[in-house]
């Protein structure tokens, strides 16, 4: 089977952080998403039925101090054999973090989750940014994305190598010394995974033209989307005329009327935001009063409230499918998507915004 990602369908939709307890909305109402296994196998099949194209975890090792935002967080490899285990046709990813997880477990690992899903399993490389995971790990955060980076290219370098070698092969660098008799089996379906590379930095950005075929980073408008656009497809072709797409995160609240959507945005991330969690993973991710001016973190706070910074997708089907429309001719691949509840709110976006975006030849039916 080929892997949906590399499918020629148009625009992808996947979704973002169901993994996790509140997925991406830091707020405090009883009805934030769960997070809970039960509820992401419910969530794996409607997607896997709807038409969405990929499922993306996030990886967290540890909780945020003073707020249950992420308090509970399902292991990413093992949660996408699962999910794998319960579908038919869509991908998912594991994300994993380099710096954390040694090349010769991860290898076997990701090639084991792509044999439970018959080759639809993808790989999300993360260099890591938040210091106190690292700390749990008895780690010390490099002092710039340049050497994380550095760190995670000769991870992959390993990693892709143990996929690809036919003969035991020895591995000698910075990173990692001293190995030798390098071999496995089963290696992944295709013989590799889609890699995304999720990341904001220019060292981050730098590994992703080298190494992936995706680019999650932030895209905050469509004229800035497209400048990004340009400066990825620049780049990248300079490693051998390599391709990749870039791709944004955005939060959804999609209602029949921009009003209700308005009202569930204000509900749950201004009247009900949990505030002390947006304070603290925005400083967990250098977003402070040493590295913004005020102005700057008071535009950051309510859209880490509503959706952990990503693009707003605020409104009608319409709405929506019109912003998500702009993006497309600004380069933009892709959408992972996150909603306050995805299992309540998934079908009605499904139903509606999708036709729109056929209609407007941004996707083709799935199978079509």
């Amino acid at each position: 089977m080929e892997n949906g990602m590399f499918a020629d369908n148009g625009f992808k939709l996947g979704l973002f952080a169901p993994n996790a307890s509140s997925g991406l909305a830091i707020t405090t109402i009883p009805e934030r998403w769960s997070g809970n296994w039960a509820d992401n196998r419910a969530l794996a099949v409607l997607a896997d039925q709807l038409g969405i194209d990929f499922l993306l975890p996030v990886g967290r090792w540890i909780g945020w101090p003073g707020t249950t935002f992420h308090d509970s967080v399902l292991e990413t490899i093992t949660w996408a054999g699962g999910m794998l285990a319960v579908t038919e046709r869509i991908s998912v990813f594991a994300t994993v973090h380099s710096a954390l997880l040694p090349p010769v477990v991860a290898a076997k690992q990701l090639a084991t989750v792509d044999r439970i899903g018959d080759g639809r399993a993808g790989l999300n490389i993360v260099a890591g940014w938040y210091q106190a995971e690292y700390e749990a790990f008895g780690l010390d955060l490099p002092g710039s994305p340049a050497q994380r980076y550095a760190h995670a290219q000769e991870w992959w370098d390993v990693v892709r190598t143990l996929w690809s070698s036919e003969e035991p092969f020895d591995h000698d660098g910075e990173f990692f010394p001293a190995l030798t008799g390098l071999h496995t089996s089963p290696r992944p379906v295709a013989g590799r995974l889609p890699v995304i590379n999720a990341a904001v930095s220019e060292a981050g950005r730098g590994f992703a033209t080298r190494n992936a075929d995706f680019l999650l980073t932030a895209a905050f408008d469509p004229q800035r989307g497209s400048a990004l656009v340009d400066g990825v497809e620049r780049a990248a072709a300079q490693h051998g005329g390599r391709r990749v797409t870039v791709m944004s995160n955005a939060y959804v609240v999609c209602r029949p009327t921009r009003s209700e959507a308005e009202e569930f945005l204000r509900y749950y991330a201004e009247e009900n935001a949990d505030w002390q969690g947006v304070d603290t993973v925005m400083s967990g991710q250098g977003i402070n009063p040493q590295s913004f001016s005020e102005a700057q973190i008071r535009m950051f706070r309510p859209r880490f409230a509503a959706g952990h910074g990503g693009l707003p997708l605020v409104g009608t089907p319409d709405d929506i499918a019109a912003t998500i429309v702009s993006f497309v001719r600004a380069g933009l691949g892709g959408l992972a998507l996150s909603f306050v509840d995805y299992l309540g709110e998934l079908e009605f976006f499904t139903s509606e915004v999708i036709p729109r975006l056929e209609k407007a030849g941004v996707r083709r039916p799935v199978g079509g």
